[in-house]
């Protein structure tokens, strides 16, 4: 396994991770995640990734049974959570049930969220605490704050954000140095083959300006990267569970037909390198070396294994055969506005 520091920061963190957005609570019990956890962790993975929002808190719940059982070192794990949208499940039907103060990064939410997730984690602290997504309500001036009282209690080592755009990054980091606080340290955006420009354009100065470490998601496009979608949507996938209907567009109309257009044409540069579609993607977004880390998800243990092994097609991504691949995307980021408005 490769270690990278996340961002500026001197933390270390496994080039590949493991996250538990849709599988846990939705379709693994403790037992099975605890398995996909032990295969990852005895690949080498130290970075576990959780929200209080998956499955509504039970995914928490059962990473942090499972993290029990396992007896792991809590010096050697680095865990996360994300903060916004809390809530409890419904216990007369679907849906969730919300306070008028559970949701978004008000100083409120944040403080009793943290304290909600690391009793459902069954940990004293989680290691890095995101802004699961911007707070158009709530001042960034008091997100800032809060967050540096949540790492000032010991709550949490590290603190970032998810899915903000850059200039709200750079407010918060500017905010966080004029007023004498601990800054935001990292980034999760969502980074793959069909979805480029936000990694690798608009953040692109806060790198070397700030250090900006970014713990991606999605680098299989939801599922589409892997090939599996190609000839429609096969039963008992991702797309076909109540819950992720929303993700049926990304393989449904013009767009969605011209993704997988896409990904029939990089299937022969996968064969050529002795590889899945999957590990190909995994491994392209490891060139990338502003990623800090990828976050892996997977229901089954061989799952886990092959994603690992993208770690062995790194290599092989020439530039000759990268170039190739641009060609089929045709989608390189360009330039055309200021990210700073």
């Amino acid at each position: 396994m490769e270690y990278r520091f996340l961002g500026r920061s001197g933390l270390r963190v496994s080039a590949l991770s493991f996250g538990s957005w849709v599988t846990f609570g939705d379709q693994m019990d403790v037992d099975e995640a605890l398995a996909c956890m032990t295969a990852a962790w005895d690949a080498g993975v130290n970075f576990f990734d959780n929200a209080e929002v998956y499955a509504a808190g039970q995914s928490e719940i059962i990473m942090g049974q499972a993290l029990k059982k396992a007896g792991w070192r809590r010096e050697d794990l680095v865990v996360s959570t994300k903060i916004f949208w809390g809530g409890r499940p419904n216990p007369d039907g679907d849906g969730y049930l919300y306070g008028v103060n559970d949701k978004g990064l008000s100083r409120k939410h944040i403080v009793e969220g943290t304290d909600a997730a690391l009793k459902r984690l069954q940990l004293d602290y989680v290691d890095l605490i995101f802004c699961h997504r911007p707070d158009v309500d709530t001042p960034i001036e008091e997100t800032v704050w809060a967050m540096n009282h949540i790492l000032q209690q010991g709550k949490a080592l590290y603190w970032g954000t998810s899915e903000w755009s850059a200039a709200q990054i750079r407010r918060a980091y500017d905010f966080a140095r004029r007023e004498h606080l601990i800054p935001p340290t990292m980034e999760q955006p969502q980074y793959n083959m069909l979805h480029r420009d936000r990694v690798e354009l608009e953040y692109a100065p806060l790198y070397d300006e700030i250090g900006l470490g970014t713990t991606i998601w999605s680098p299989l496009a939801s599922g589409i990267l892997t090939g599996k979608y190609n000839d429609g949507i096969p039963e008992g996938s991702r797309l076909t569970l109540p819950n992720y209907q929303w993700l049926r567009p990304l393989v449904e109309g013009d767009e969605g037909r011209a993704k997988l257009e896409k990904v029939r044409r990089l299937q022969p540069v996968a064969d050529e390198l002795g590889c899945t579609m999957a590990q190909l993607a995994i491994a392209w977004c490891l060139v990338n070396e502003d990623v800090s880390t990828v976050i892996l998800g997977a229901s089954r243990v061989q799952q886990v294994h092959e994603n690992i092994a993208a770690l062995e097609v790194v290599p092989k991504l020439t530039m000759d055969v990268l170039e190739r691949i641009e060609e089929i995307l045709d989608n390189r980021p360009q330039p055309e506005k200021n990210w700073r408005d």
